[in-house]
């Protein structure tokens, strides 16, 4: 193999080594500022936990809140002082709260925090005046609407997937402003905001929509994985120019959307408004001090006669991103890119297959761990023609590296030369040192596409394979540095290589083996200590990636074996007189 074929090769390792290890680099020597603690009750015209959603100086873009909250150290009690509707269904626990008719109070009781059996199910909403508030909210602006702390009136003490709730409030005028709240089996609200005129004069007022919550949460944003406000609007993805960090720094963002969709999203779940999808609604993002933040939209002006009724009925989704959830919800409502609340990223175009084929892999073996095997079994089987060339052509190397070497041992002096006899060598025993590129080149989309899987799809979590690896999403932190968790002693992270890190690193070493050995003694180094350099590297990554690799490896492992008992080497080294090489 030439100088060049061997420098292109490294190029790829280490552009992989590369893509592969930043983001253990940049997590532990760079990691992002930790967000200011929360300021209680700092709020402009809010509530804590919302944003200063009242904007008054932008005409026509007023999202009115109502006003703070004392702050109440304790969920329960803060859920406990007000008056409620329950909700219960299979998939979400909690309640409205009835003064403001907000949805502030949800857990997810198929997901647990922990791995732990015993542990508490994942809340995602919590009231205003608490640490974690988060919550969603619909209501009408002006004049003669119902304010933002308004206490409701429910129909039913229960919402359940068959008994929708109606919520109502009477103006002063006559006018009585209603709420029908209905919840599918899965996370998906659907609200009837509708007007009832029983008074004199007309009403005319707009719908609004909002998601607000304080904090930015334990996960953070970054380069693979957007966490953060969001949303579909005009049929394009807003995330990172609406992040965090932007709405700090840049101030409200402001689009205008027939339809679409926004909320705040977290690694696993979301929380979205989804208006309704032919109006034409002016959609904000914002932040506000006291780390608050919150996306609103504002539907057009509806006016109702007198002894008229009006209504406009929008969606709000609280829950788990489920893949294919998403995909239903987009089809059946029409929400447009439902899908891209699941953060992809640029890889998308390979991540959604990769992730579909994994799905169908899983529901045939029960199993994410053999799913995994099975995806790389069905990968290696699409790029067997071009990986078998690969292996005949490293096979063949192995034959003609001597005289290979003999060439550069005689033309030290001259590269041209060298280059020349090289060239002529590989023609006249057809080897194509570039074939062992091209699968290396189409393997790295597929790595990196599982990666992203393994990272923001929620159907992996705390998913178990075999023996002592329980979440295929976590790293491997089964160590033998303290004999297995023997010895009361955690290593600290960047020595805290895994029993499956190891056999990585094990089974590249024994991929490098049978490799032809390069010629240049700092190809060669490099060569030797990657399979020890990606062990390390490679610990702190999804233990299912370590299992598609590991498997990968040992399927190269049995390809090059074979091919090298197609092809052995000369019994008899070629000689001085086997350097001349005659091109065809």
């Amino acid at each position: 193999m030439t100088q060049d074929n061997r420098n292109m090769i490294v190029a790829i390792l280490l552009s992989a080594l590369v893509l592969i290890g930043w983001t253990v680099v940049s997590d532990k020597y760079f990691p992002a500022p930790k967000p200011k603690a929360p300021v209680a009750g700092s709020a402009v015209a809010g509530t804590n936990g919302s944003a200063a959603v009242s904007d008054a100086a932008v005409p026509g873009a007023a999202v009115p809140v109502s006003g703070v909250a004392t702050p109440i150290a304790d969920i329960g009690k803060a859920i406990a002082a007000t008056q409620r509707v329950a909700i219960v269904t299979p998939r979400l626990q909690g309640s409205i709260n009835l003064k403001g008719a907000r949805f502030d109070d949800l857990v997810l009781p198929t997901y647990r925090t922990t791995l732990d059996k015993g542990s508490p199910p994942v809340r995602l909403l919590s009231p205003s005046g608490t640490a974690a508030a988060y919550f969603g909210q619909f209501g009408w602006t002006g004049p003669g609407a119902p304010p933002t702390d308004a206490i409701w009136t429910a129909s039913a003490p229960t919402l359940t997937p068959s008994s929708p709730v109606t919520l109502s409030w009477t103006a002063p005028s006559g006018a009585v402003f209603e709420q029908v709240v209905a919840v599918d089996k899965d996370f998906m609200f659907t609200v009837r905001q509708r007007i009832r005129n029983l008074g004199p004069t007309p009403v005319t007022v707009q719908p609004w929509g909002l998601v607000s919550r304080l904090g930015e949460g334990q996960e953070k944003d970054a380069y693979n994985l957007h966490v953060g406000p969001v949303g579909v609007l005009d049929g394009t993805l807003k995330d990172s120019e609406v992040g965090y960090k932007k709405l700090i720094e840049n101030g409200p963002q402001r689009f205008t959307s027939t339809g679409g969709w926004l909320g705040i999203t977290e690694k696993y779940w979301l929380a979205a408004m989804i208006p309704a999808q032919q109006l034409k609604v002016a959609a904000r993002f914002a932040a506000a001090p006291g780390d608050q933040f919150q996306a609103d939209y504002l539907a057009p002006a509806v006016a109702t006669a007198p002894g008229q009724a009006t209504e406009t009925t929008s969606h709000f989704f609280a829950g788990a991103k489920e893949v294919n959830l998403l995909d239903g919800y987009k089809a059946s409502l029409g929400i447009p890119h439902f899908d891209l609340a699941v953060s992809w990223g640029w890889f998308i175009i390979i991540a959604q297959p990769i992730f579909h084929l994994l799905d169908w892999l899983f529901k045939l073996t029960n199993n994410f761990g053999f799913a995994i095997i099975g995806l790389t079994l069905i990968v290696r089987a699409a790029l067997f023609p071009i990986a078998n060339k690969q292996f005949e052509s490293m096979a063949k190397m192995r034959i003609v590296a001597p005289k290979m070497k003999l060439i550069q041992e005689k033309y030290k002096d001259d590269k041209l030369k060298s280059q020349q006899e090289t060239m002529a060598l590989y023609k006249a025993e057809k080897v194509n040192p570039l074939a062992g590129c091209l699968p290396l080149v189409l393997q790295i989309p597929i790595f990196y596409a599982l990666y992203k899987t393994l990272t923001v799809s929620i159907e992996m979590r705390h998913q178990p394979f075999v023996l002592w690896l329980h979440d295929l999403s976590a790293p491997d932190h089964l160590t033998p540095l303290n004999l297995f968790g023997a010895i009361a002693w955690q290593p600290p992270v960047m020595i805290a290589i895994g029993v499956l890190p190891i056999i990585l690193g094990i089974t590249m070493w024994l991929q490098q083996r049978l490799n032809p050995t390069p010629l240049d003694p700092v190809q060669k180094q490099v060569f030797a200590i990657m399979p020890w350099m990606f062990m390390f590297i490679m610990a702190q990554y999804a233990a299912g990636l370590l299992v598609y690799w590991t498997t990968n490896n040992l399927v190269s492992i049995l390809q090059q074996w074979y091919m090298l008992k197609k092809f052995p080497l000369p019994a008899t080294p070629p000689g001085n007189a086997t350097v001349t090489v005659k091109a065809k």
